[in-house]
Order: C-alpha cells, then sequence, then structure tokens
C-alpha cells in the first residue's frame, strides 16, 4: 500500500481510477504552471509563430518548387539543423529514453549509426536524386524504371506509414508528456499543437519547415542539455550513474524471475550475438538496412537535402545532422537511465498490477523515464523550458511529416489522375491534404492509448523493420544496378511486403509476455531477434528483385542520369520533359479556361486586371494562404524552361567546398569511430 501511495504521487488517495487519472497522477498531481514556466511558453510559441511567418513571407510559396522543395535555395546549417528535429520527435525522447532506461546505452547505437547513412545520403544518394531532377523518391522510381505501378505502390504505402507509425507515435508521446506533467486535457492540447504546425506548414510551405526547425533545434538541444546536466549532478555524474544503476531495483518484485534486475551489459554498446536484447551483429548490419530507408530514401528526410541551393549546401547539411545525432545518446538515452537509478519504482516497476496503477501499461512503465525525471528534477521555469522542448519535438516532426506527405499525393497521386492540373490548383490540394491529415491524426489518438506498449521506441523500430527492407533493397539497387528492371523491382517489393506484413501480423497476435507470465510466442519471433530479420528480409527482396530483372532487357540509354554510374551523363530527357511541362503548364492548354491556366491567352482576363477588380478580404486571405498571388505568372519559354531544369538537375561543386565537406566528413567519421570503441 505504501508504495502505491508513493507511486500515485502527492495528494493520491490508492485507489487506482482510470489508465488515464492513474498516469496523470503518478507523475502531475500537484503540479501546476507556475507564471515563469507559462512566460517561457508564451515566448517560445511567439518565436515560433514569428519565425514561421517570415519564412512563409520569404518563400516563394505559389509554385511546386517554391512551396515543396523552398525553391532550392536553402543553406547547409538549416537543413542540418532540419535533418535533426525533423528525426527526434517526441516519440524519440519518450521512446530513446525509456528503451534507455529498459536496457542500457545500446540503444544509443540507432542514433550513432544515422551518421554514417547521413554521409551516404549527402555523397551517394542526393547526387543522383538531382541529378535526376526529381522532386519526390517515387517521382524517381518513376524515371529510373518507368510505369505508374511503382510510383503508386510507394506514395500510398508512405502515407500509410507516416499516418500510422510516425503521426501517431508522436502525438502520442508528445501528448502522454503534456497530459502527466501538468494536467492537461489530452485532446485539447493536441488540437492545438495540430492547428499551429498546420497553419505554417500550411502558408509556408518547405521554407517554413525548415526555418522552424531550425529554431526547435536549437530550444531542444538546449532544454535536454539543461536536464542532462542536473540528471547527472544528481547521480553522481558518470561513476555515479554507473553505480547507481546497477542497484535500481524496485521494492515489489514478482518471485522467481530476473526481470527486476538492471542487465550486467547495460553500459555495453555491442552484446552478445544470440542473447542480447540488442545483439551487436543486428546493431551494425541489420540496422543499417532500416537506416538506409530512413535517411537515403525517405521523403520525409531526403526533401530537406533536395532543397539546398548547391551539392555542397547539401553535403554540409549532412555533415552537420551527423555531429547532432551524436548528443541524443547523451541527452536522451543516459537521462532514461538517470531516471531508472533515481525512480526505480516506477520507472523500473516490474509487478504487471504495480504498472497499470503507474502507466497503464502492463508490460512496464519504461515510456514514462524522460516525463518523470522533468517533474521530479526541473526547477520553476524550466519545466516551461522542457514543456517547449517536448513541444519542439513534437511539432518540428509533426511538420516535417506534413510537408513531405502532402508533397506526395500532390506530386505522386493526384497528378497520377489529373495530368494537366495547373501549379495553382496543385499548391490548393497540396494544403488541403495537410488539413486532412491533421484531422485523421486528431482522430488516430483513441487507437495509440489503447495500443500503449511497454517500450515506444522497440515497437516503432520493429514495424519499421517489418516494412522497411524491402525499399532499401530496391533502391540500393535501382541507384548501383543497372541491370534491374521494372517487373523485377515490382514483383520484388510485392514479395517484401508480404512477408513483412506475414512477421507483423504476428506480432500483434502474440504479444510480448509481462514479467512472470509463460513467453507462449512463435520460436519466428522469440529466438529470431527483429533487426536480424530486417537483414533477411531485405537479401530476400534483392535475390528476387535480381532473379526477375534478368529475365526482362532493359534499354542501356534511357538509364542517363538515373545511376550512381551514369549521374553525370548528358540527358535529352531532361530537355523534353521541359518542353512537355512548358507546353502543358506553363501554357494555356486547349479547352481549358483562364482561371485554370493562369490567365494567359484570354482577353477578358487582360480587361478584368487592367480595372483591377477589388477583392474581398475571404479572398485575400485564402489567397495568401494558398499562395496564389492574384496576377498570372510569366510562362517562360521552352528554351528558358530547359535552361532552368539543367541548373536545378545541377551536380556541379566548387573544389573549395567540397575539399571542406570531405575533411570535415572524415573528421565526423574519425568522431563516430572513437565513440562506438569507447562504448562497445
Amino acid at each position: 500500500k505504501s508504495l502505491e501511495l508513493a507511486a500515485m504521487g502527492p495528494g493520491a488517495s490508492g485507489n487506482s481510477g482510470s489508465t488515464a487519472t492513474a498516469s496523470h497522477s503518478a507523475l502531475g498531481s500537484g503540479v501546476s504552471l507556475h507564471a515563469y514556466d507559462i512566460a517561457v511558453l508564451v515566448v517560445y510559441f511567439v518565436f515560433v509563430i514569428a519565425v514561421g511567418v517570415w519564412s512563409s513571407i520569404r518563400a516563394s510559396r505559389g509554385t511546386v518548387g517554391g512551396y515543396f522543395l523552398a525553391g532550392r535555395s536553402m543553406s547547409w546549417w538549416p537543413i542540418g539543423a532540419s535533418l535533426m528535429s525533423s528525426n527526434v520527435g517526441s516519440g524519440l525522447f519518450i521512446g530513446l529514453a525509456g528503451t534507455g532506461a529498459a536496457g542500457g546505452l545500446a540503444v544509443g547505437g540507432f542514433e550513432w549509426n544515422a551518421t554514417w547513412l547521413l554521409l551516404a545520403l549527402g555523397w551517394i544518394f542526393v547526387p543522383v536524386y538531382i541529378a535526376a531532377g526529381v522532386v519526390t523518391m517515387p517521382q524517381y522510381l518513376k524515371k529510373r524504371f518507368g510505369g505508374q505501378r511503382i510510383q503508386v505502390y510507394m506514395s500510398v504505402l508512405s502515407l500509410i506509414l507516416y499516418i500510422f507509425t510516425k503521426i501517431s507515435t508522436d502525438l502520442f508521446s508528445g501528448a502522454l508528456f503534456i497530459q502527466m506533467a501538468l494536467g492537461w486535457n489530452l485532446y485539447l492540447s493536441t488540437a492545438i499543437l495540430l492547428v499551429v504546425t498546420a497553419v505554417y506548414t500550411i502558408t509556408g510551405g518547405l521554407m517554413a519547415v525548415i526555418y522552424t526547425d531550425a529554431l526547435q533545434t536549437v530550444i531542444m538541444v538546449g532544454g535536454a542539455l539543461v536536464l542532462m546536466f542536473l540528471g547527472f549532478q544528481e547521480v553522481g555524474w558518470y561513476p555515479g550513474l554507473e553505480q547507481r544503476y546497477q542497484q535500481a531495483i524496485p521494492n515489489v518484485t514478482v518471485p522467481n524471475t530476473t526481470c527486476h534486475l538492471p542487465r550486467p551489459d547495460a553500459f555495453h554498446m555491442l552484446r552478445d550475438p544470440v542473447n542480447g536484447d540488442i545483439p551487436w551483429p543486428g546493431l551494425i548490419f541489420g540496422l543499417t538496412v532500416l537506416a538506409t530507408w530512413c535517411w537515403c530514401t525517405d521523403q520525409v528526410i531526403v526533401q530537406r537535402s533536395l532543397s539546398a541551393k548547391s551539392l555542397s549546401h547539401a553535403k554540409g547539411g549532412s555533415v552537420l545532422g551527423g555531429y547532432l545525432k551524436v548528443l541524443p545518446m547523451f541527452f536522451i538515452v543516459m537521462p532514461g537511465m538517470i531516471s531508472r537509478a533515481l525512480y526505480p519504482d516506477e520507472v523500473g516497476c516490474v509487478d504487471p498490477d504495480v504498472c497499470q496503477r503507474i502507466c497503464g501499461a502492463r508490460v512496464g512503465c519504461s515510456n514514462i523515464a524522460y516525463p518523470r525525471l522533468v517533474m521530479g528534477l526541473m526547477p520553476v521555469g524550466l519545466r516551461g523550458l522542457m514543456v517547449a522542448v517536448i513541444m519542439a519535438a513534437l511539432m518540428s516532426s509533426l511538420t516535417s511529416i506534413f510537408n513531405s506527405s502532402s508533397t506526395l499525393f500532390t506530386i505522386d497521386v493526384w497528378q497520377r489522375f489529373r495530368k494537366k492540373a495547373t501549379e495553382q490548383e496543385l499548391m490548393v490540394v497540396g494544403r488541403v491534404f495537410v488539413v486532412l491529415l491533421a484531422v485523421i491524426s486528431i482522430l488516430w489518438i483513441p487507437v495509440i492509448q489503447r495500443s500503449n506498449s511497454g517500450q515506444l521506441f522497440i515497437y516503432i523500430q520493429s514495424i519499421t523493420s517489418y516494412l522497411a527492407p524491402p525499399i532499401t533493397a530496391l533502391f540500393l539497387l535501382a541507384i548501383f544496378c543497372k541491370r534491374v528492371t521494372e517487373p523485377g523491382a515490382f514483383w520484388g517489393l510485392l514479395f517484401g511486403l508480404a512477408v513483412g506484413v506475414l512477421r507483423m501480423v504476428l506480432e500483434f497476435c502474440f504479444p510480448a509476455p509481462a514479467c512472470g507470465e509463460a513467453d507462449r510466442r512463435p520460436a519466428v519471433l522469440k529466438d529470431f531477434h527483429y533487426l536480424y530479420f530486417a537483414l533477411l528480409l531485405c537479401g530476400l527482396t534483392a535475390l528476387v528483385i535480381v532473379a526477375v530483372s534478368l529475365c526482362t532487357p532493359i534499354p542501356e540509354e534511357k538509364l542517363a542520369r538515373l545511376t550512381w554510374w551514369t549521374r553525370h551523363q548528358p540527358s535529352l530527357e531532361l530537355e523534353k520533359e521541359a518542353q512537355e511541362n512548358t507546353a502543358g503548364t506553363a501554357a494555356v492548354p486547349s479547352g481549358e479556361g483562364p482561371a485554370e491556366a493562369g490567365g494567359a491567352g484570354d482577353p477578358s482576363q487582360g480587361l478584368e486586371q487592367l480595372g483591377a477588380p477589388r477583392r474581398s478580404w475571404g479572398q485575400l486571405l485564402w489567397g495568401w494562404l494558398c499562395g496564389l498571388s492574384g496576377t498570372p505568372e510569366q510562362a517562360l519559354s521552352p528554351a528558358e524552361q530547359a535552361a532552368l531544369e539543367q541548373k536545378l538537375s545541377s551536380i556541379e561543386e566548387q573544389p573549395l567546398w567540397r575539399s571542406v565537406c570531405d575533411i570535415n566528413a572524415v573528421l565526423l567519421l574519425a568522431v563516430n569511430i572513437f565513440l562506438w570503441g569507447y562504448f562497445a
């Protein structure tokens, strides 16, 4: 009874109540926002909205390139910051800290592995994407293989993944923190966050998202470092953490089990390949398969690099992002371990009934490690800063997903069925789709609440390992193997999807047991780690793709600027495509009126403009939201359009900046190798 009262916090009566009430009272009972905390939050929101509006005004918001790729005008530093904050959402804060609390340092390898793949993005993948002149990843596959089915398949699969994994886990973890820490209404707080993020994503496009991401990164890193120092001070720095973590055993345990004991290898990165919770071959090789999908082929990440003003700026952004990804081990994973050391009865609970009362999950409460540390250590004022940090993480990842999802839908799905859609129509469709995503996200919250799992990060990674490896195999073969054909790619994707979905269905049908319960899962789940499965699935998919491709011919001349080996070849396709685009979009299509085609070619439209008709406030607001100026865009000639396309697809670099990027990349890898070796 005394344990329950301690877990429930001051003012608790000991009765369990509902899950939400229990989880709230466990962490947030008696906590209220001080005037200083409110002031910090107000300043934060004012800054974010100001930066969003400023970048919206700067952005070219009325064109596809301006809205979805920030006019390809971004510098290296906002790109690097955006790469970091797009990936480190609130789901990563809650999930990484939780898995660190449960198992130790090894989960930090997920972050350090990203450094290598970020450099692969800048030096290998982005040059091919820029040379191909694409906006989305499915668009690249369409150019590489021809046909429509792979493009539509990839677009739909990506949108489903975004809605049901990235958006849902970020919303769940952000709402979990806000509800536990502050007692705010779950739906109201989430709806407000979604409205703020959707507004500047809709109005400003990618430029607004990247600049606000840069601001969010500064807030995230600053606030998390403050909490890290307070936590280390509390436990006696790193030697004190090693000692106190190993002694972090809850008072109530399950008889005849060892699940309450901290792992003896908690402070080692590389663990037993058979019995380890994160085996080292899976951490190095299997994880690389997942990281290649995430950092080199996922629209959310790649879109930032494609917005760079040059290839050197894209490389510089990758290097900065790589340095920033070194930090989460220290300001997320280790604070999660500190939280278990300080609050073993709550964060380290193992008895299913006790865990149910504390956080509403019978399989463990490691997910509450980070918010528990915030509420336990942060003084007045800084608590408001940490709420802002979690909001920054949630909002930056959501805006990135919103913008990239609207890009995928507009370019790869809408244009597929509306081949003659004007730029203005595409702009409106892209913004309306963001609103639709926000609505779906709010409706999905009850489902997320019911699917609360013991370790959120492991849930995210395991689902990814069932769906992403076929995509990784396809992109690697598309870029490096000229012999791969469209039938091989398509049937390889379907095979990989079938095998991955089968494993995922088994995972949901046979959930992991709580402490003390018999493990009734089949051997393919119990003894076959999801990182090993990712490696096997990637290899099998590659074999199917190659086998089918060898049975079908491919013309060599169609691969100019679409593979690593042909990225420097001149392409007649770009000029031909530019002329088609000019004929179909910039000029007036036959049979379409001036309102749809941009106003060129109709005398009545010109007379109406000469008369300067007055527009209502509603029309002005709608025009600003959708980036519509009210005046027709200047139509480019076919030659001008071709020149613009060739400029945007240039991968030339100045020798000085190419050398600067190469040297910094080598330094980054040296730092990364040292860290792996030190903590191995």
